[in-house]
């Protein structure tokens, strides 16, 4: 299989497009050591963290001012206790708004997912795409060896991840797809 380029004179294939270019000291590689990387490479907030009892609203209230997709649910709402459950937007979307639910009067609790899939403080990044692809999430927690919650890793922490390895080859391009790098203009 072949790619296009932005000049359309130009054809790679799928194993060409991340080599680099002979003589070429610059150029990076992807390079499969990224994703045996820790978890712990990636960006990392300290997670939301609520108690089953709390209520939606003001879990949905905090993920909108923090700009989170998730909050975490433990027994007391520390980090020193366990984790229980996960409330994302998904939770918001199919669980309150679809079932027509006041988010003032539902706790935590009734709405969450429980017990999450997760893993532990030394998984990969590679451990972490295979469970958000395997799984569908797009928000994966982190605890450590006793089940508490350490920090969450979303699909943009992945993304800004990769895009860190490789800012050169993803910021620099075009400003629109398909156009010439390089295009003379006229005028000023």
């Amino acid at each position: 299989m072949s790619k296009k380029t932005a000049d359309p004179d130009l054809t790679v294939s799928d194993e060409e497009y991340f080599q680099a270019e002979e003589g070429d000291p610059g150029a990076r590689t992807f390079d499969v050591s990224l994703l045996r990387e820790p978890v712990t490479v990636l960006h990392q907030r300290v997670p939301l963290l609520f108690a089953p009892k709390d209520s939606a609203s003001n879990a949905m209230h905090a993920m909108q001012s923090e700009h989170r997709g998730c909050a975490l649910v433990t027994e007391n709402g520390l980090a020193d206790s366990r984790l229980l459950g996960i409330f994302t937007e998904r939770d918001v979307l199919r669980r309150v708004i679809d079932g027509g639910r006041n988010p003032a009067t539902l706790t935590l609790g009734e709405i969450m997912t429980p017990e999450p899939e997760s893993l532990n403080e030394e998984a990969s990044v590679a451990w972490v795409l295979n469970k958000m692809e395997v799984g569908g999430f797009r928000h994966v927690p982190i605890v450590d060896e006793h089940g508490r919650p350490k920090l969450v890793v979303s699909v943009r922490d992945i993304v800004t991840f990769l895009v860190s390895s490789f800012p050169e080859e993803v910021l620099n391009l075009p400003p629109e797809y398909g156009t010439s790098r390089y295009r003379e203009r006229d005028g000023a």
